[in-house]
């Protein structure tokens, strides 16, 4: 029955702690949600019961160790933001550190350290020119399938296996309902903040775009949440 659905409830996590880590609810709607067939073939089944891992596949199209990430960030605490930051009133700040509190403002990625260098989780949180927006490192997605460069390039290469599974970027967007982060001709992004070529801060540079920012986000995240719960219905 709809009212026992908690994703449509827009169950949201433990804000006291972190919930990629710390949130037993949001990696059992992970296992639930991506398990399940691959566009290529096959079934992506993830079971949470190998040691010291998040969630783990293993199959004969290879094995996968993964973690959880947030599509959203605040830049509440962030140093740089805080004379922007300072000028939202408190309960709109709120409001959007909730919306990235629900199923629909996470999703899965490779968590391995390869040859001992960074996951995708650390360089797009450690990137300068990405820090951890999910539109731009969507973009890093879209020119890896097209193998063109970006500045992500060297760790979404160290993990090329896991996104041949998807087959294509489109398979890729469709298997993880991102499809409300894609213009209508599924070749571009809609992006969050005007979209420079990685030639510019990926910070919201004043007041007028951290609201745009956060409204884009907001926006993104309601519709992905719909997709979700019509997904388990």
């Amino acid at each position: 029955m709809e009212h026992d659905n908690p994703i449509r409830k827009r169950h949201r996590f433990d804000l006291g702690k972190d919930p990629d880590s710390h949130s037993p609810t949001l990696r059992n709607y992970h296992k639930a949600l991506w398990s399940k067939k691959l566009p290529t073939g096959g079934a992506f089944s993830l079971s949470d019961e190998h040691p010291r891992t998040y969630l783990h596949h293993i199959s004969e199209r290879g094995e996968f160790f993964l973690s959880s990430d947030a599509l959203t960030n605040t830049y509440r605490h962030h140093r740089a933001m805080a004379p922007i930051i300072n000028e939202i009133p408190e309960g709109e700040l709120d409001q959007f550190f909730y919306c990235g509190s629900i199923v629909g403002a996470y999703i899965i990625f490779p968590a391995r350290m390869v040859d001992g260098k960074q996951n995708i989780n650390q360089a797009r949180g450690t990137n300068s020119k990405i820090k951890d927006r999910f539109d731009l490192t969507l973009e890093c997605i879209k020119r890896h399938y097209q193998n063109e460069g970006s500045p992500l390039s060297s760790v979404l290469a160290r993990n090329a296996e896991f996104f041949e599974l998807f087959g294509s970027f489109g398979g890729y967007i469709d298997f993880f309902h991102l499809q409300d982060m894609i213009l209508k001709n599924r070749t571009a992004i809609e992006f969050f903040l005007p979209f420079r070529e990685f030639a510019s801060s990926p910070l919201p540079s004043n007041n007028d775009e951290y609201r745009s920012y956060m409204h884009k986000q907001v926006t993104f995240i309601g519709a992905r949440n719909r997709r979700i719960a019509r997904q388990v219905l």
